[in-house]
């Protein structure tokens, strides 16, 4: 990361971090502008669809894509995140992959608490699978919270008797809100997006106050993760959810399930987003098309 991209992540950082004094809506309305403001990469097409209900856009290489598709999922502590705010980074893993990208408005909480956000994932998918879309063709991706989910959805596709996709990606996953690890203390102070705090807060409003937070679709790293397809777990050094990560990859290795864990020195959380500002960014996103480029042929 040279000295001019690190000041343009720390000045974008700036309007989006928690502040105490600020609502929920202002955090959305400002991570939503921050999206939008990025802009879409050149050479790509967005088509709105409705996805067994659920609302989202196509995202694909105007001069064509294939039949390789991909399922995004957005993060945002399941509370924030939008079309707005991840069009351009669905966008740029679309050109990268020269294949679609379905990317979808699932329900956030607290409006919607657990487990309308893996309802929802699940209903796109299944809409997925009935309109034709071949799953040796299709992967399912999400940063965060939608790292998180990513694992719960393939987990509530496999108990569903659906057909699993051929692989999927982990972005600096949330998939433990135990919220508990060696990094939540030992990079506190290193990583500037995400406090233990904040965590806690995403957490009630998911889950209140009857859902366990050992539930296996709100936390999957205690779930049977047997039978789930080939994984790619891309995390920062300098992640307070790094534990997550190495959590999770173990307990899928213990599954008899194919991992890849790269923990990519130096970065922040879900780095991928600041691709347009970035090279690293740039980079982790090519790694995504390459290891997707082995399992959907």
């Amino acid at each position: 990361m040279s000295l001019e991209e690190l000041a343009v992540v720390r000045q974008l950082l700036a309007g989006l971090v928690t502040g105490e004094a600020r609502s929920l809506e202002d955090f959305r309305t400002s991570y939503d502008e921050a999206g939008k403001a990025f802009g879409l990469p050149e050479g790509v097409t967005v088509t709105p669809v409705s996805a067994g209900g659920v609302p989202g856009e196509w995202l694909a290489p105007a001069a064509g894509a294939g039949k390789r598709g991909l399922r995004s999922l957005h993060g945002g502590g399941y509370a924030l995140g939008s079309l707005d705010s991840h069009r351009h980074l669905a966008a740029r893993a679309a050109l990268a992959l020269k294949g679609r990208v379905l990317l979808i408005d699932y329900r956030r909480s607290p409006e919607h608490p657990f487990p309308a956000a893996v309802d929802d994932a699940l209903a796109a998918y299944r809409w997925l699978i009935e309109t034709g879309v071949d799953p040796v063709k299709l992967a399912v991706a999400g940063d965060s919270a939608g790292g998180g989910l990513t694992v719960a959805v393939l987990l509530a596709a496999r108990d569903a008797g659906l057909g699993l996709p051929a692989a999927a990606v982990c972005i600096s996953p949330w998939a433990n809100l135990e919220n508990k690890g060696a990094s939540y203390g030992a990079k506190a102070n290193v990583d500037p997006m995400v406090r233990h705090a904040d965590l806690e807060l995403w957490t009630a409003a998911y889950l209140g106050t009857s859902t366990p937070r050992r539930t296996p679709l709100a936390s999957p790293v205690y779930a049977d993760l047997k039978g789930l397809p080939p994984f790619l777990i891309q995390v920062g050094s300098s992640e307070v959810l790094l534990s997550d990560s190495h959590l999770l990859a173990d307990r899928l290795k213990e599954a008899g399930v194919s991992v890849n864990l790269h923990v990519w020195p130096e970065m922040i959380h879900v780095w991928h987003w600041f691709a347009p500002v970035l090279s690293e960014g740039r980079a982790a996103i090519d790694e995504l098309a390459s290891f997707l480029d082995t399992k959907l042929g």
